[in-house]
């Protein structure tokens, strides 16, 4: 019989396969670059904070940047969205990036300002393809561009790794390219 943290790790890397494949369902990774924690791309750049060495970066075709810790199944991602498109509020964009994850509750959520403007931080508890997880999002507009920005952990372990996802936000900062 597997020992129960043989089968929590199962089950991370199974949710991490899952959000491997929803993720590769849309999108490209055409024209992107990443040195030195700056990330460009057509229309846009900007620069992320540092992570420790234990996230392994991965290739997602809908996130600019996304990185995978394989020992605990925690995830992180980063996307900035610049196409024209109508206003949708912070919250409407915060639960387009819960598509595909059920039972879905919310443990909090606040305004909070990153790179000079207002962004929605909302914790959630989900399931995903049956299986418990936390996620961490953060949303925010700026210059005709949406950045979303994305950490899923496995259920009881959010703590975990939180501190890395506050890193990488920190050290945001953006600049919209022509």
């Amino acid at each position: 019989m597997p020992t129960l943290a043989a089968m929590e790790l199962g089950a991370t890397r199974h949710v991490f396969a899952l959000s491997l494949l929803l993720a590769s369902a849309v999108g490209c990774h055409r024209g992107v670059r990443f040195e030195d924690h700056v990330l460009s791309k057509p229309g846009v750049r900007y620069r992320v904070g540092a992570l420790p060495p234990v996230w392994e970066r991965v290739k997602l075709s809908n996130n600019d940047l996304a990185w995978y810790t394989e020992d605990t199944g925690h995830a992180l991602s980063v996307n900035a969205t610049c196409q024209e498109r109508k206003d949708a509020p912070l919250d409407v964009l915060t639960r387009h990036l819960l598509i595909g994850f059920t039972e879905r509750q919310e443990v909090a959520h606040q305004t909070v300002v990153l790179d000079e403007r207002e962004a929605l931080r909302s914790h959630y508890q989900a399931k995903l393809d049956g299986v418990p997880v936390e996620l961490l999002l953060l949303v925010m507009k700026k210059d005709g561009c949406v950045y979303d920005f994305t950490y899923v952990a496995p259920l009881g372990r959010f703590e975990d790794r939180v501190a890395d996802f506050e890193s990488l936000v920190g050290g945001f900062h953006s600049e919209r390219t022509s």
